[in-house]
């Protein structure tokens, strides 16, 4: 398939505002590529060059990219810098001096997919002295051969920038049309998906093996499984009651949640992040101890890291293990202040998947697992049917400065990338009315009157993601509580994202000075929950008027942008109905 055609599919989803439509156009675009290329179009589509969990990066900054459009097109640096502040897009730079060439116009290669995927890979994989040259002359090639609208798109590709608006979700969505004409077989493809975390891979293994090669994708070690989530509830005999009258309580760290594999025979460790990111390099001291300390050849276990003092059993703030995650002076760190896995739950053991074994399986076999080092360490656990025994562990947890408790059914399997009550937290916060923080992603932001109109910045427009929709729905404004420097910080990342039209899986009545593409996420407390005709949050989609949900007061409660989540983990509409119906004072 020429790649010239998927920029003019690209170019269509661009300006489709339906999400539906959205699925129709990208179920055409699949249907024509072959079997081979099928999972490097989906890739591209999400705008990577391969699973995320690989952070496969070109390695081109907006000055390189600027310089290979000056070398492929003959413009000089100040005409490209002058239209690229206009546009805020190097991909329409690309394009438009690329019609306007004032070289000798080379031939328009019919690049196929496979052939800009190639010489991506080898920008991202070109190294050591001049590689930064080299790479602007790849990519000045990459742009001067292709049609104008082919630059575009690889310039987009290039920088991380594709913008299309397309979720996994809808992905899943197109896959499913596009092999049995109909949307039904996505929750298949989403569960092989929670189970790989590579769409590129679920899309191949569709084209290539069908419905059964889905149904038995199994585990895949180095390749992580989304995490399995936890619903909330308020009180111990609620918890009791959802879980059959027994439940297995786990103490909840304030810590960072790491799913672990290893393979002895290989030495190859790698640990993932809760949102999938590799971050091996943070703790050397837990791969080492994977290693050595545990009690089997090839595993998956996931726990919570965090810095702990062995001796007086101190744990730390969560601060003190995110300093983890500075490039430099790791080793210090850890010597400095030690960190331990806390181990609670087991997925995978020398060639057997634990996904469907019961908790109470799981557990056994990890208990198995785990040696008596003191880096991987079980968490700890009590089974009860007590709600009175229940409470005092959950108070126990929060006076020894932990953030409460971790529930689960003992005969629940494991859920990969789904929130149930097989599992259930509770924390001190649902003590009150709210003061559980809410996760939530920024779709719009607005300029500002008085003095904030200097910096550019008023306030931020906020959603949560409903599930079942695949769409954000707007539940507050952020107006107040900004610090100067925060608000210049969210200008700044919040232009370059800026959108000249509400994106597809935006479901706003509201509508900021600007939109923005869901990216990022912060984290807020508000007063309560409250009904509002304003936000889309929960609001009912048959046709029938109703309020939705809103937040009364919220603030930003951290120091900016969290980067351990992506735009789909924000809290969701389930869970924001179910926070409204604990709140004390709350009738439905």
């Amino acid at each position: 398939m020429l790649f010239d055609e998927v920029a003019l599919y690209y170019e269509k989803l661009e300006s489709i505002s339906s999400r539906l439509e959205m699925i129709d156009v990208l179920a055409e675009l699949f249907g024509k590529a072959s079997k081979e290329e099928i999972k490097l179009l989906v890739y591209m589509t999400q705008g990577l060059l391969g699973p995320p969990f690989d952070s496969i990066e070109t390695g081109i900054a907006e000055k390189y990219a600027q310089l290979s459009v000056e070398m492929a097109t003959g413009h000089n640096h100040s005409e490209i810098i002058n239209l690229y502040h206009k546009s805020g897009d190097m991909g329409l730079v690309a394009e438009e001096f690329r019609k306007n060439t004032k070289l000798k116009r080379m031939e328009h290669t019919s690049h196929t997919v496979n052939d800009i995927y190639e010489k991506l890979i080898k920008i991202s994989e070109t190294s050591g002295p001049g590689s930064q040259d080299a790479k602007i002359k790849l990519l000045s090639f990459l742009i001067s051969s292709s049609s104008p609208l082919g630059a575009r798109y690889i310039m987009r590709l290039v920088l991380g920038e594709l913008r299309l608006g397309v979720g996994d979700a809808t992905i899943l969505e197109a896959l499913s049309k596009n092999a049995t004409g109909d949307r039904k077989l996505k929750p298949k493809l989403e569960d092989a998906y929670n189970i790989c975390s590579d769409l590129g891979n679920v899309a191949y293994v569709l084209a290539t093996k069908g419905i059964p090669g889905i149904e038995h994708l199994g585990v895949i070690l180095f390749s992580p499984i989304r995490p399995a989530l936890a619903e909330r509830l308020p009180t111990a005999e609620e918890i009791l009651e959802r879980t059959g009258g027994t439940c297995s309580v786990e103490s909840k760290y304030d810590g960072m949640r790491v799913q672990a594999h290893f393979n002895k025979e290989s030495k190859k460790v790698r640990l993932f992040s809760r949102n999938l990111e590799v971050i091996t390099e943070m703790f050397p001291d837990i791969a080492k101890a994977l290693l050595e300390d545990t009690n089997c050849d090839k595993c998956i276990l996931e726990g919570e890291a965090l810095a702990y003092d062995d001796i007086s059993g101190t744990f730390y703030p969560f601060q003190e293990t995110v300093q983890r995650k500075r490039k430099y002076g790791v080793e210090e760190a850890s010597k400095r202040l030690p960190v331990v896995l806390f181990a609670f739950d087991l997925l995978y053991c020398d060639g057997e998947s634990y996904l469907s074994h019961t908790y109470s399986e799981r557990r056994k076999k990890l208990s198995e697992v785990v040696g008596k080092g003191s880096v991987i360490k079980l968490s700890e656990m009590i089974t009860t049917s007590s709600p009175k025994e229940l409470e005092r562990y959950f108070t126990s947890a929060i006076e020894r400065g932990l953030e409460g408790i971790v529930a689960k059914d003992p005969r629940a399997p494991y859920i990969a990338g789904a929130r149930k009550f097989s599992w259930i937290k509770m924390k001190r916060s649902y003590k009150s009315e709210l003061s559980d923080s809410i996760d939530l992603v920024i779709i719009g932001y607005y300029f500002g009157k008085g003095q904030r109109a200097e910096l550019g910045f008023g306030g931020l427009l906020a959603a949560v993601y409903n599930q079942k929709r695949d769409m954000f729905e707007t539940i507050t404004k952020i107006g107040t509580g900004f610090t100067e420097e925060q608000m210049k910080m969210f200008k700044s990342l919040l232009d370059k994202i800026h959108l000249k039209k509400k994106p597809a899986r935006v479901d706003s009545l509201l509508e900021p000075d600007f939109w923005v593409e869901p990216k990022y996420i912060i984290t807020v407390n508000a007063d309560e929950i409250t009904r509002s005709p304003m936000h889309t949050c929960g609001m009912n989609h048959s046709g029938k008027e109703e309020s939705g949900y809103a937040l009364r007061f919220p603030r930003i409660i951290s120091d900016g942008i969290r980067k351990d989540k992506g735009p789909e983990e924000t809290t969701t509409t389930e869970e924001i109905i179910e926070m409204f119906s604990q709140q004390k004072k709350t009738k439905i």
